[in-house]
This record gives structure tokens, C-alpha cells and sequence, in this order.
């Protein structure tokens, strides 16, 4: 089977690529841009499983980046096991086809106990004082020492939350280049997650978010350069896009109004209290109801 690299550059839509990420422009210009049939829940978890099983979310069981556990009556968000993604993988496939398919699978979700042979995924320390700190989990398990040594901490505050930038994405970049210099995988699925955040903050505002595509843009002709040196076939693809919005609906207040949400209060702040509400909604980038 030939050498496939898939890179997820998320949030990437047609409409930012152009003047601000003329690698790209140039790229699809070369090659050639298709778009995908969409599913619901547009997000993260979902649509990566979508893409790595062929399946919809009623067969894989991932509903989104978080559901909420009726036994435990807890609303659960970013779990890693990937035990969790109920159906069967391309990678498990393509060994019956060809046992020496091999693939890396770096930082697409639900890759902590997977069948992938290689494998980086962000796992943070928590220490017993309550701090956490930045690190990654991988497979096999001196995969993850080899990189931080030569790479540094993975660098995860730069990867999660309001402090994000292209730290983690370059990061992720050179590992998976580490990676197939050390094994040569069949597939590789290499996971961006810069444009992320900026597009939640700011929408497709380009004198906000010019800098970001510019700067994913380097990171996606030093993959591309690197990997055409080895022959391998470049996918892009990403797992939704974001649009600017201006009416917000707030499906919680109104529940609320309706009488069916319960809370408690701590210290002075109202916290939602999901075992006794009788609905709610969980939201994640979009909403969805929860009963």
C-alpha cells in the first residue's frame, strides 16, 4: 500500500484559504478540493471517529466531545480511551489486507490504548498538590521520553485554553516528522489544532486571525515538504468550519424558565446540578440536548 499522510488542520474551511495562506492556495491549486457530505455533532471527537471508521456517530457511539453518564449522573468531556469508539478502524482493515500496514496515529482523539502501532496524545501530569502539568501519553511508551528529549515538554498549555498558539501545532509537526523518520508508518494522521481557538474567539475576522493562517500555513508546507520527500500520497482535510453568528439561543435559560433544570449554589456562584435536573443542554461549539 503507498505511504498516506492525513493532516487535520481544524477549523480549515475553503473560504480562509487565499492571500493569507498562500502555501495552501498555491497546494489546492496544484492538486484539487473536494467537499465532504456533513454530519452532526460537528466537533472534534465525532468527526475524527466518523473519518477513522467509515461510520456514523449511531454505530461508532461518539456523540460528541462530551455526554453525560447517567449512572454516574456526571456530564464527562474529553475522555481518551478509545475503547469508547464502538466500531472497527481502517487501520484494523488494512492489516487483513496487508499485515505489514502499520500506521501513526498523532493526536487525533481517543488514541490512548488503541490499536494503532504508534501513537502521541496529550496527557497531562496531575500532581498531588492539584497542579497539572504539560505532558503527552504515547505508544509505545519510550516513543514519548524520545521526543521530549529531543523536542522538549509537549508544550500542552499552548494546546488547551485561552493561552493556545502555534507552539503545540509546530510541536505536533516535528513529532510526527520524528516519528515516521523512526518507523516509516503506511499511514500517518497528524492532528493541527491551531486555528482552533482564534476562530472561536474572533471568527473569520482576517485582521484578527491573518497572523494564525499565515503561521499554520509554514507548519503545513514543512509537513508537505517533508512528506513528499518520502513519496507519500497528502490529504488535507478538516473536521468542520466555523461561521460568524449573531443570535445567540440560550436553551438552558429558557429550560430553567421551564422549571427543569436544578442547581446549587457554592460560595456565592449557581452551579448546574445535572442528576437532579429532569434537561439540559451541554454546549460545544454547538448545542445539544441532554435528558
Amino acid at each position: 500500500m503507498r505511504k498516506t499522510v492525513v493532516i487535520d488542520v481544524v477549523g480549515l474551511s475553503s473560504s480562509l484559504i487565499g492571500k493569507h495562506t498562500p502555501f495552501l492556495e498555491q497546494y489546492v491549486r496544484k492538486h484539487h478540493l473536494n467537499t465532504i457530505q456533513p454530519m452532526l455533532p460537528a466537533v472534534t471527537t465525532a468527526v475524527q471517529s466518523t473519518y477513522i471508521t467509515g461510520e456514523w456517530p449511531a454505530e461508532h457511539g461518539i456523540v460528541g466531545n462530551g455526554w453525560y453518564d447517567h449512572e454516574d449522573a456526571e456530564i464527562k468531556f474529553w475522555k481518551q480511551s478509545n475503547h469508547l469508539v464502538q466500531s472497527e478502524k481502517i487501520w484494523d482493515r488494512a492489516r487483513r489486507m496487508d499485515p505489514t500496514f502499520t500506521v501513526s496515529k498523532m493526536f487525533w482523539w481517543y488514541n490512548m490504548y488503541s490499536s494503532a502501532d504508534y501513537s502521541v496524545t496529550p496527557r497531562p501530569q496531575y500532581l498531588s498538590d492539584g497542579r497539572k502539568a504539560p505532558d503527552c501519553y504515547a505508544h509505545p511508551a519510550s516513543l514519548r521520553d524520545h521526543l521530549q528529549e529531543k523536542l522538549g515538554t509537549f508544550p500542552l498549555f499552548q494546546f488547551w485554553g485561552p493561552g493556545a498558539n502555534i507552539k503545540s501545532t509546530q510541536w505536533i509537526a516535528d513529532a510526527s516528522i520524528e516519528t515516521d523518520k523512526l518507523y516509516n508508518p503506511t499511514l500517518t494522521l497528524i492532528y493541527l489544532p491551531h486555528l482552533d481557538y482564534c476562530l472561536q474567539k474572533f471568527g473569520n475576522d482576517f485582521t484578527k486571525i491573518s497572523k494564525e493562517l499565515g503561521e499554520v500555513d509554514g507548519v503545513c508546507k514543512q509537513l508537505v515538504e517533508y512528506y513528499e520527500g518520502q513519496g507519500a500520497q497528502i490529504i488535507f482535510l478538516s473536521e468542520y468550519g466555523i461561521t460568524d453568528v449573531s443570535q445567540p439561543i440560550h436553551i438552558n435559560r429558557i429550560l430553567r424558565q421551564e422549571g427543569l433544570i436544578a442547581v446549587r449554589e457554592e460560595r456565592g456562584t449557581e452551579l448546574l446540578d445535572a442528576g437532579a435536573s429532569k434537561a439540559f443542554a451541554v454546549s460545544d461549539h454547538q448545542c445539544r440536548m441532554c435528558t
